[in-house]
Formats: structure tokens, C-alpha cells, sequence
């Protein structure tokens, strides 16, 4: 693919761009924008960092307010196997994951990674996956859905730094000689092929978004400092779940969680320039949002907080009724016991030159993400569809259901451990 024009773009663009575009091209470009960025070496006993591959948050840097600021840039790698697993492969990738750990620091300031196994993986083995592990094959929960993920496994790399994204996922499949400087030794091509045409990638933090009016549907209205392209910050601590809460707790995958991957479409020009900021406020937080002027320009008024009291998640209904009601307001609705179900890490893409978003999400069970999902639809309530929250401007086209195992078992997993 044709590597982006650097004297069109700014550098966080250009360097957005390179991981979009991939390969060891675009390493190469993105290593001679880099050369001046230092990234942290990992660890000498990769067999300290958590047992939980999701176990990020303590890994990552937090905002003035509490929020975990995810990694800016993302890869999300899908892969399918070249041979049914052996445990010959198995000490291949788990050989290879850990030299990336051994390179890279476990942080944003070097990379965080999760490999996550689909249905379809498991399918091939005779024993089935433990009734503690809520893994069905993907499906369109709402409306109507192009693809759905059923290779074997999803690679998910994320770092500040577009240069480590870039250089861990050619160096796993032999375009690249080093991880951060150190020679690699083994990489996965001969367990895993890349899936090209389900790669993704994409981004978030503060202006971001903004540098991107140069793609078709991106009007120049996106907000300066938005984090994401519908103009506000999201992640607010109090409305995720814990690691704790979407962590698998017992069985033989104790320690795993699972992942959802939604890729959607956003109508982006319509949504900044068809409402007005008072609109935009009610359709994604809640009437009350808009009228008590909550939020700020982009939701920096929230602190670590939607804002979403139990009044108004119960007056969700008769919000419907009054002919608005919000996007968070109706997902809340799901929450048990006042405590949301989803620990949300997506991010923005332009992958296919399009503005959209990889609603990537963990939880307990993949019930749980559907429960959420259909509560966040709102197709049970009075509210016209173009007052109905945000669902008349994102279209999903993609879906994937993934088991992310605990670190011990992220190497080409049996269905059932106990008896491999």
C-alpha cells in the first residue's frame, strides 16, 4: 500500500496514518520519524507481570479526574492458525509474546497487549469450553451486521507510540529484526497467518480526532480537544467497570475475561453539523444533561462521572416519552446493583478512509455485553429513531466474540485445560 504524503500531514497524522497503512514500510517511516523517542525497556522475568493479559489499568497513566487515559495509538491483528495447536507451538507463542515483554515495558509509554481466541478456535477441539466461559459465536444482537469475526485468534497491540505498534506486529511475522532494539529470536509465522482484510486499526486522545478533516466525513466542526470523534471524552471512571467485575473468576480459566469487538461507521458530518451542541448533550448523556448544561464543550465538566444519578437512569422512559432521550442514560439501565457490566477500551478509526470506531468492551460473559447492548438500542422505548440516543448515526459492520485467557493459558489454548 502507498505509503501517506508527509509534507500533507502533521506528524501525529503521518504517524496515525503509518499504523493504518502497516507493514514494514511504514515501520520504516515511522521509525525515521521516531528516531528521537526512547521507549522503556520490559522485563527481565516476564513471569511478574499480572496473570490477567487485561490487567492494564495500573499499568496505564490516569487525568486530572481519575480516568485511565487509554494508549493512543491501536492494531487490532486477527489471525488464523496455519495447523491444528501442538505443544510445540504453544512454547512457540508463548516464546514470542514474552520476548515482546522482555523489550517493551508494560505501559503506554512501551506496549499492552491481549490475544483473544474466537469460537470458531475452540470449535476444533473435543472437549468444550467450561461452563464458567460465556462464549457464543458472534451475532448481529441489533440490526444488520456485514461480517463476523470467526478466524481463530484477535492480536490487540496499543501503545502512545505509533513506532512500537508497528515494529511488535511486523517483528511477530518476520518483517522486522528487532523488538526495541533487542534481536528476535522467534515469531509466530509458523502458528499463526495475518487476516489482512480483517485488520484495524485506529486511535484516541485529546485532538486526535481533530487532525483528521482531511478524510472524506470528517467535517473541520470536530471539537480541537475531543478525545473521540463524536465530540466527547467517555471512560469516565465511575461508569466502567472494574478489572475485578469483568474478570472470570472460577474453572479452569479463572483469571480470563471476554472481549467483544464491534466495528461501526459513524455519520459523523451529520451528527456535528445537523444538531446543535445542546442536541448532541441529550442524545449521548440524557435531557437533563443538556438542560442543567453538564457536560462542557466535550464532557469535561463530568470529572470521573457520566453524571447519571439513579433519578435519571429511571426516568429514561419518560424521557422517551418527551421525545429525547440519551445514548449513556439508556445503557445505564443495564447496570446491576448500581455498578456498570462493560470495561470499555475503544478507539477511533478511519480504516477505509471512512470515520468510525472499534467499540471494543470486556466483561464477565458475553450475555452481559448483549444485555448492555440491547439496553443501549432502546428499541423498548417511545422515542423517535432520531431522538433515540446516537443509534441513527453509527452503523455496525463487523462483530467478534473472543475468550481473552489468563497470561498461563494465552498460548493456543485447549477447550478444556484440565484434560489436555
Amino acid at each position: 500500500m502507498t505509503l501517506p504524503d508527509r509534507s500533507a500531514l502533521s506528524r501525529r497524522d503521518y504517524l496515525r496514518s503509518l499504523v493504518a497503512v502497516g507493514g514494514a514500510s511504514a515501520l520504516a517511516a515511522c521509525t525515521s520519524e521516531g528516531d528521537d523517542v526512547e521507549i522503556p525497556s520490559g522485563t527481565d522475568d516476564p513471569d511478574s507481570l499480572p496473570e490477567r493479559q487485561h490487567a492494564w489499568n495500573d499499568a496505564l497513566t490516569r487525568d486530572d479526574d481519575g480516568n485511565v487515559r487509554p494508549p493512543e495509538h491501536h492494531v487490532l491483528v486477527a489471525l488464523s492458525l496455519v495447523d491444528d495447536p501442538t505443544d510445540e507451538a504453544r512454547e512457540r507463542v508463548e516464546a514470542a509474546l514474552q520476548e515482546l515483554e522482555r523489550a517493551y515495558e508494560w505501559s503506554n509509554e512501551g506496549l499492552l497487549f491481549t490475544l483473544g481466541y474466537t469460537p470458531a478456535y475452540f470449535d476444533r477441539f473435543d472437549g468444550s469450553l467450561p461452563d464458567e466461559v460465556d462464549l457464543p459465536e458472534p451475532r448481529a444482537v441489533i440490526g444488520h451486521v456485514d461480517a463476523f469475526d470467526e478466524f481463530d485468534a484477535l492480536l490487540h497491540l496499543a501503545s502512545d507510540h505509533s513506532q512500537v505498534v508497528l515494529e511488535a506486529e511486523e517483528g511477530l511475522f518476520g518483517e522486522a529484526d528487532e523488538f526495541n532494539g533487542q534481536e528476535i529470536e522467534t515469531d509466530l509465522m509458523d502458528v499463526f497467518e495475518r487476516v489482512d482484510d480483517h485488520r484495524r486499526t485506529g486511535f484516541v486522545g485529546p485532538g486526535l480526532p481533530a487532525e483528521h478533516t482531511d478524510i472524506s466525513g470528517v467535517p473541520d466542526s470536530v471539537p480541537e480537544d475531543a478525545p473521540f470523534f463524536m465530540g466527547f471524552r467517555s471512560g469516565f471512571a465511575e461508569s466502567q467497570a472494574t478489572e475485578d467485575r469483568v474478570t472470570i473468576e472460577d474453572g479452569p480459566f479463572a483469571g480470563a475475561t471476554t472481549q467483544h469487538v464491534e466495528s461501526m461507521t459513524i455519520q459523523l458530518r451529520t451528527w456535528l453539523e445537523q444538531d446543535s451542541h445542546y442536541q448532541r448533550v441529550a442524545k449521548m448523556f440524557s435531557p437533563e444533561h443538556a438542560d442543567e448544561d453538564l457536560t462542557g464543550d466535550i464532557g469535561e465538566a463530568l470529572g470521573g462521572s457520566s453524571g447519571l444519578t439513579d433519578e435519571r437512569i429511571e426516568a429514561t422512559e419518560s424521557d422517551a416519552r418527551g421525545g429525547v432521550v440519551g445514548h449513556a442514560q439508556k445503557a445505564a439501565r443495564a447496570r446491576e446493583d448500581g455498578d456498570p457490566l462493560l470495561l470499555r477500551r475503544d478507539f477511533n478509526t478511519v480504516d477505509g478512509d471512512t470515520p468510525g470506531l472499534h467499540f471494543l468492551s470486556l466483561q464477565a460473559g458475553i450475555e452481559e455485553f448483549v444485555r448492555v447492548r440491547e439496553a443501549m438500542e432502546g428499541d423498548d422505548l417511545d422515542a423517535p429513531n432520531a431522538n433515540n440516543g446516537i443509534r441513527s448515526y453509527i452503523f455496525p459492520n463487523q462483530r467478534g466474540n473472543y475468550l481473552v485467557p489468563p497470561r498461563s493459558l494465552r498460548a493456543l489454548p485447549a477447550a478444556a485445560p484440565d484434560e489436555a
